[in-house]
């Protein structure tokens, strides 16, 4: 028997902006989001999904209560959001949230308390992890929106984007919800800083190319927290942003070839086709690696054991090899940048191609699982 879809209803006032919208308006966004039907307080649906106003909270915890009815998140005793099952349940868990009061004792709800380090698993990055969620007043917004920042993506991810630009991301990522910006503005800022990138790098400007393309790595990762945070993604969006990531870096590595001449330190022409060809087919062949990890066993190759994830901090792709070449041309050595980046991106296809087949080894003995679900 299938169960019936709850009604997503958010519970009390706030007059508190969460990333430039209401809770409540965060909430029915997060209802659309996971394809749930939103309501409003009164109407007596049941089953209903309850989510306070009063609190922020991580979008995790909304998709795992609407798979568990009978259950409620509490948060010093006070339901932050519960999947009622009938009438009785809602009422008293809708009293409990606009009160600030716990739940009663006599409440059938089975509650789930964050003081008792309650965790669920992200099915899609296959790590258990306890998603945040805290009361939302003036004095924690900006605990809670930076809770909610680093709570958007939970991935591994290059040493750069992990390390060096998140708090740079978080202030322009606050500013541009403040200002109404939307995702997609973001990427075409971004997309524009790209294309002049390259031609920077076609004339062997790789200093203006290199603060142009530092502004579009930035920037990357400001449209998809954005589209998190304010609950904005969109398949067009998902398109335009994933599509620029992987077509960029290929036309970024011809241009700086090309632009070796201008700057003085040109490649011999076998030499630069060998180099150009090495980086192109290893970050084609990278890529297929990749896809056929994710088809065979369901997730990133990067999350299969550690030292996948910490090989994917320095792994050839485009924020690594800008490393490479900013090193390079910091001793005027460009040139060597670029042979550095063929280089690395033939060891990292070697390593990842070993990985696929070790996992195609081993899977006939064990399933393959990620590491991340125990760490």
């Amino acid at each position: 028997m299938t169960e019936a879809v709850p009604v997503v209803i958010p519970v009390g006032d706030n007059s508190t902006l969460f990333w430039g919208i209401t809770t409540a308006e965060r909430i029915r966004r997060l209802a659309r989001a996971m394809k749930l039907p939103a309501g409003q307080a009164g109407d007596g649906a049941v089953p209903a999904l309850l989510a306070s106003c009063t609190h922020a909270f991580d979008p995790a915890w909304l998709r795992h209560f609407a798979r568990h009815p009978g259950t409620a998140l509490t948060l010093a005793g006070v339901p932050v959001i519960a999947h009622c099952r009938n009438a009785t349940e809602r009422a008293a868990a809708e009293a409990a949230m606009r009160d600030g009061t716990p739940l009663s004792s006599d409440v059938t709800l089975a509650p789930m308390p964050m003081e008792g380090g309650a965790s669920i698993l992200n099915e899609q990055l296959r790590k258990r992890e306890q998603p945040f969620a805290m009361p939302l007043t003036p004095a924690t917004l900006r605990a809670a929106e930076r809770a909610s920042y680093f709570g958007a993506y939970k991935g591994v991810t290059d040493i750069l984007t992990k390390y060096l630009w998140p708090e740079w991301a978080l202030v322009l990522t606050r500013i541009a919800a403040r200002i109404g910006m939307t995702p997609n503005m973001v990427t075409a800022i971004g997309a524009i800083l790209c294309v002049l990138a390259t031609v920077a790098f076609w004339h062997g400007h790789f200093w203006s190319g290199m603060a142009m393309g530092l502004g579009f790595m930035v920037l990357d990762t400001v449209d998809g927290k954005l589209a998190r945070c304010t609950v904005t993604s969109s398949k067009w969006g998902n398109v335009f942003d994933h599509g620029i990531d992987l077509v960029h870096p290929p036309f970024w590595w011809v241009a700086w070839g090309v632009g070796l001449i201008a700057y003085g330190r040109p490649l011999e022409p076998e030499v630069l086709q060998w180099t150009l060809a090495i980086i192109l087919i290893g970050y084609v062949v990278q890529r297929l690696i990749e896809g056929a990890f994710m088809r065979l066993y369901g997730m990133h190759i990067h999350v299969w054991q550690k030292v996948d994830s910490d090989f994917r901090l320095i792994t050839a792709r485009r924020n690594p090899n800008m490393v490479l070449l900013f090193v390079a041309t910091l001793v005027g050595r460009p040139d060597i940048g670029l042979i550095a980046v063929a280089v690395w991106t033939a060891l990292s296809l070697v390593f990842h191609a070993v990985r696929l087949a070790q996992a195609m080894a081993r899977v006939r003995l064990a399933p393959i699982r990620s590491w991340l679900e125990q760490a």
